[in-house]
């Protein structure tokens, strides 16, 4: 009898409870517009004040289609630079941008989106369409930057992006659907890091952050510029990438004052530290970067870096190898300072050194890349080598018995491309043969040209 009673009570509590629960669940699915005469809180003002500097841009890009028997042959695309027949084909492309400089008509958008562009014009939110012109890209972060000549402009206002935490709340004015006022909102989940080898680690990822668009913080000000890139978790959640905003108006800041920006330089040749070289040196460590040479006079010199310093970390970043060093290295600035810790003579030392620009007249082979290492290069044009007709990269000086001497390279051999990619410049030449376990270079050697390939 006192189980049955027992019993009826747990019954009771499960009807009372699913009363309560039904109440509140209709109560949930009319919100009223407010409560005790308080509204409740809403994100519309801060919306339609950020979307006043979001526009809509269109642009006419040419796009090369390959019409060639062999355009899908693996093996002669890997070790063949050979012409292609293409197709011209001009397309009508949409992006979106935000207002960051009202005063001079500065509008921030993607690269992938407007690199290349003609026609370029700029629809406004109250429908105003003006033209404009490209100012200049970047193609590592994502970022261009475009002008107009238009009056009485709003511009985004702009966030600190090294502020943020994991778990702040973002939205994202973004073009996902082809509108340019798709709202989405979520939490960041990773921070961009100040140096990482791990390349979607540059970026801002959240869960609303995907699609063209900008993310700002819940006060309406710009944190990040969406990028193209959408990652999907195991559990089918999206995962967003979005350039910081502060790096961004550094690219911006870099472009209108140099054309391009300005990337790292350290003036060092190293390599990596094998069980053979730790024994001589004396050192215990089992990984890391040696110094083996350090250019006069560069900002690495005054820095206190010295030839045999073994390179352990960058900016709390562990070297393990000596590509891990150039990569930490190139993906800063020109003016940055990195915090570069080494070992020398058994004793730890941090140096602090501030970056050179990497598009300065010579650079040491070693930091552009491991198989060019005792080779310095700068950029020319083939009028000034007594080869006309030719733009390039030119082996200023490669040092006998070097891994590029090894590896065919001569001085004054002239660069023209990469892996199948035209090189014009340093910047051009490193992308081409970044993390590249195989270079193909096309060279123009005295009267005659030739392809080099180094495995």
């Amino acid at each position: 009898m006192k189980e049955k009673i027992e019993l009826m009570k747990f019954i009771r509590q499960i009807i009372v409870t699913a009363i309560v629960v039904g109440v509140f669940t209709n109560v949930n699915a009319a919100l009223p517009v407010a409560v005790d005469g308080q509204p409740l809180p809403t994100l519309a003002p801060v919306l339609e004040r950020v979307q006043k500097s979001v526009v809509s841009i269109t642009s006419d890009i040419q796009r090369k289609a390959k019409n060639s028997r062999f355009e899908n042959d693996s093996f002669f695309n890997q070790f063949f630079d050979r012409p292609q027949n293409f197709r011209s084909q001009r397309q009508r492309m949409a992006a979106m941008g935000v207002v960051v400089d009202a005063s001079n008509g500065y509008i921030l958008t993607n690269e992938h989106s407007i690199a290349g562009a003609s026609n370029i014009s700029v629809t406004f939110s109250d429908g105003d369409q003006v033209p404009a012109q490209l100012i200049g890209v970047d193609k590592v972060t994502d970022v261009a930057i475009i002008q107009v000549s238009k009056a009485n402009l709003t511009q985004i206002e702009i966030g600190n992006s090294d502020v943020l935490r994991v778990g702040d709340f973002v939205v994202s004015v973004g073009d996902p659907l082809g509108s340019q006022s798709t709202i989405t909102s979520g939490l960041i989940s990773a921070l961009s890091k100040k140096s990482s080898l791990k390349r979607h680690q540059y970026f801002i990822q959240s869960d609303a952050g995907y699609g063209p668009g900008i993310l700002i913080n819940l006060r309406g000000e710009m944190i990040g510029l969406n990028i193209s890139r959408v990652a999907q978790t195991a559990g089918s959640t999206r995962i967003g990438f979005s350039t910081p905003v502060n790096k961004a108006m550094k690219i911006k800041q870099q472009i209108l004052e140099y054309g391009v920006p300005q990337r790292g330089f350290l003036a060092v040749q190293a390599q990596d530290l094998t069980p053979e070289l730790a024994n001589v040196l004396n050192v215990e460590e089992s990984r890391g970067a040696v110094i083996t040479r350090v250019a006069p006079d560069s900002s690495a010199e005054k820095s206190g870096l010295q030839v045999g310093d073994v390179v352990l970390k960058v900016d709390d970043q562990i070297v393990r190898k000596t590509k891990d060093l150039r990569k930490l290295v190139t993906y800063h600035f020109a003016g940055d300072q990195l915090e570069i810790d080494v070992l020398r003579n058994g004793v730890n030392k941090r140096l602090l050194a501030v970056l050179e620009s990497s598009s300065q007249p010579s650079r040491l082979g070693n930091m552009v890349h491991d198989k060019l290492d005792g080779a310095t290069f700068k950029e020319v044009s083939g009028d000034q080598t007594g080869i006309s007709g030719y733009q390039g990269v030119l082996a200023t000086n490669v040092r006998k018995g070097s891994v590029a001497w090894n590896n065919g390279v001569r001085t004054n051999d002239l660069i023209v491309s990469a892996n199948r990619k035209e090189v014009s410049n340093l910047d051009e030449f490193r992308s081409a043969i970044n993390n590249k376990d195989v270079l193909m270079l096309n060279i123009v050697r005295e009267n005659g040209a030739l392809f080099l390939l180094l495995q």
